[in-house]
């Protein structure tokens, strides 16, 4: 049987907003808003939440989640890899779903559920259109694929180059939302960092790197991460005006 686990990894320490999984929009917190989101996606089973903070972990099954306390990882993906190693019954697709986007649509997440039931991939991703004045923008990680939808490279820089004016139709923005086969989760953060992850600072990139391919997925989702308190006031509003 299927069994799809989409696990949210959360830290209480984030440098440009501490706390921000506990921060209010409008009564709840932002983890709870993630957490109900992935909950309403159809085909999920089990909505997790990957944390080292006990405050996040209360939040977290006050919303409905599952929990598991992870001690201290590197990143996100070693997280969300330690909670899927100890999770029973064991998922057989395991979604890392950040825990700072409380706009998360679940068609989204129903898209790169089916990609991957229907691909036989052992990792995908999303992207979704550029917005003008996006391709010049190193925020912005653009992705660009094979003809079979898969990877040829992720970059902060305008990819791929061209000759005539603008951005290249080719180009996407990455949407950074994964999924994974369990056996290849742990493959991967197993992986050593790789030289171009190091550069970019994308670790989608190692994957590239050590010669797996990641399919992609193309979303109308635009994808939004609170990083800032700035980012915080503009999802309290997109989210009161129905957004």
């Amino acid at each position: 049987m299927r069994r799809v686990a989409v696990i949210i990894p959360a830290r209480f320490g984030a440098s440009r907003l501490p706390g921000k999984p506990l921060a209010d929009i409008h009564g709840k917190p932002l983890l709870a808003h993630v957490v109900a989101r992935a909950r309403s996606a159809s085909g999920v089973d089990v909505v997790l939440v990957a944390t080292d903070d006990e405050r996040i972990a209360v939040a977290a099954r006050q919303a409905g989640a599952e929990v598991v306390v992870t001690g201290p990882a590197e990143t996100g993906t070693d997280r969300v890899a330690l909670a899927a190693r100890v999770m029973l019954p064991r998922p057989t697709l395991v979604v890392n779903l950040q825990g700072d986007e409380p706009l998360i649509e679940p068609a989204a997440i129903e898209a790169l559920v089916h990609a991957m039931n229907e691909g036989g991939s052992e990792m995908a991703t999303m992207a979704r259109p550029l917005d003008e004045g996006e391709w010049e923008r190193p925020e912005v990680v653009k992705v660009v694929t094979d003809r079979n939808g898969n990877a040829l490279y992720f970059s902060r820089a305008p990819i791929p180059a061209r000759r005539e004016p603008g951005p290249s139709p080719l180009a996407r923005a990455h949407v950074g939302m994964y999924a994974y086969t369990p056996a290849f989760l742990e493959r991967f953060a197993a992986l050593e960092p790789g030289r171009l992850e190091k550069e970019e600072r994308l670790e989608q990139l190692r994957a590239l790197e050590h010669g797996y391919r990641i399919r992609v997925v193309e979303t109308t989702y635009r994808g939004f991460g609170v990083d800032t308190p700035e980012d915080l006031e503009r999802a309290r509003a997109l989210m009161a005006s129905g957004g």
